[in-house]
């Protein structure tokens, strides 16, 4: 049996597959994204939520709805004692997060990205296009070097 079929191989693959950039760059996007969401959620929570329950009487995340019965809630600890409340206000707060989460990464991440990759490719095709307009010209050179030698080779030599 070789190495590879004793486990060897399976190590040196995974191994391949840590080294590899892309595994790099998803674990640092992951702990950026974790610290990004902290921030965010601190600024909808501390701004955006009182900002919005400044028009009611309450916090965002204090609006909800009672779906049976007259709902009551233990002031210790918050939880509904009777009714089944609907806490709308909370998934309200939650869907502002992922909206304004959204619109930084895409307009601070995403939509860069775009721009330079397209600025990019505009270059590379420049640069193909240069390559190919030598590569044509000297394609052409040589044609003209052939006809060249094949008018010499007719007009300095004669039929026998």
């Amino acid at each position: 049996m070789t190495d590879e079929k004793k486990g060897g191989g399976v190590l040196d693959g995974f191994k391949a597959f840590l080294m590899r950039g892309n595994v790099v760059d998803l674990a640092v996007a992951v702990v950026i994204g974790a610290a990004f969401t902290a921030v965010v959620n601190s600024v909808v929570k501390g701004v955006i939520n009182p900002l919005i329950g400044a028009f009611g009487t309450k916090d965002l995340n204090s609006y909800s709805s009672c779906l049976k019965g007259p709902c009551g809630v233990d002031p210790k600890t918050g939880e509904a004692v009777s009714g089944i409340p609907i806490m709308w206000g909370s998934v309200l707060s939650s869907v502002l997060t992922f909206l304004i989460t959204a619109a930084v990464v895409y307009f601070l991440m995403v939509l860069p990205m775009a721009k330079y990759l397209a600025k990019k490719t505009q270059r590379d095709r420049a640069k193909e296009g240069v390559q190919e307009t030598l590569e044509v010209s000297e394609l052409e050179v040589l044609k003209e070097i052939r006809d060249a030698l094949v008018s010499q080779r007719g007009s300095g030599h004669s039929a026998p």
